[in-house]
């Protein structure tokens, strides 16, 4: 139990719902609210996708690269780290956010599901490290739908955030 608290914890922190959803009502401020809740609903279930497909097949391809999994937790742990100085600097620095290029292509697509929402907004780098690395502490077949059902509530958190956008950065000023 104290896995699976620990890996929605830290899946929740990384991938961000409420900053994913301020970011998402910014850009799509000027979408009609069907749109929005489509391009929500798309980069949601894309973004599980990806993660659920690094949660399951992430070691096998570490594999094949030929990178050892104690080295890629090494590397996923200044990841985070980056991520961490990132969150208590409160500065922009793309590892997190979309750079003012990004912002101003994505203020011009129609459609903004799959990028910047779904990658790198929500199944970012740091969110595939996580469930990754969530994999390599799976010990077990229940285990595994554990660890798959945290992906699962963290996604569906996020799906609840993007459709709540408005009013969370409404409320958020």
């Amino acid at each position: 139990m104290d896995t699976l608290i620990n890996a929605f914890v830290v899946l929740f922190i990384v991938t961000d719902p409420i900053g994913v959803a301020v970011i998402f009502a910014a850009l799509s401020r000027r979408h009609p609210e069907a749109a929005r809740r489509r391009m929500a609903v798309a980069a949601t279930l894309l973004s599980s996708a990806i993660l659920l497909g690094f949660f399951l097949l992430g070691a096998r391809l570490l594999e094949v690269l030929g990178i050892t999994l104690p080295a890629f937790r090494i590397a996923g742990g200044v990841l985070l780290f980056l991520i961490a100085i990132d969150m208590v600097v409160v500065r922009q620095s793309g590892l997190r956010a979309t750079t003012s290029g990004e912002q101003s292509e994505a203020e011009q697509k129609a459609d903004l599901s799959v990028f910047p929402l779904a990658f790198p907004l929500i199944a970012g780098p740091g969110a595939m490290t996580t469930a990754l690395l969530m994999s390599g502490q799976n010990s077990g077949f229940p285990a595994t739908f554990g660890l798959m059902g945290v992906i699962s509530l963290v996604m569906a958190l996020t799906l609840a955030s993007l459709l709540f956008a408005a009013t969370i950065t409404h409320r958020l000023g």
